[in-house]
């Protein structure tokens, strides 16, 4: 199985707002960057989309070292409360509707199909890649702007 290496990062100006995403995929030698963005969105909305965007790139199982300043993303797939929003109907244990179902049924699935290493990195620090991923993210949301 290749083993892949993704940093992750979303933006928002105004939550909700327009907002951006960007994704470095490294494999070996190789390094690709990927982004994008919406006129209207929210910030995890931007987070979710890095990472399901990231995964969809790749064309085959792989193992992946997935990094992110999100705890949303991380602690939501860490600590199994995604796989329990969907177990009930993306309810969350306070009876409440689960935000953002939809991405989160689509990266669900995409970690099923990989097999994905959890990575925490702090924002806005000294890690140039998710520096850069948050370059690309606030270059998209600029252009909805």
């Amino acid at each position: 199985m290749k083993q892949v290496t993704i940093y992750t990062d979303g933006a928002c100006s105004g939550n909700p707002g327009p907002g951006g995403w960007g994704a470095i995929l490294q494999y070996g030698p190789h390094r690709k960057e990927l982004s994008g963005g919406e006129a209207q969105t929210t910030n995890n909305r931007m987070e979710l989309t890095g990472v399901i965007t990231a995964l969809q790139a790749l064309k085959e199982p792989c193992e992946v070292d997935l990094y992110s300043d999100s705890k949303y993303v991380l602690d939501a797939l860490e600590k199994g409360w995604a796989k329990g929003w969907r177990a009930r109907g993306w309810v969350k244990s306070d009876k409440k509707p689960a935000l953002n179902s939809d991405l989160w049924a689509v990266l669900l699935d995409l970690c099923d199909y990989h097999t994905v290493h959890l990575h925490w990195v702090k924002g806005h620090a000294e890690n140039p890649f998710n520096n850069r991923c948050d370059e690309l993210a606030v270059a998209e949301s600029r252009k909805f702007r």
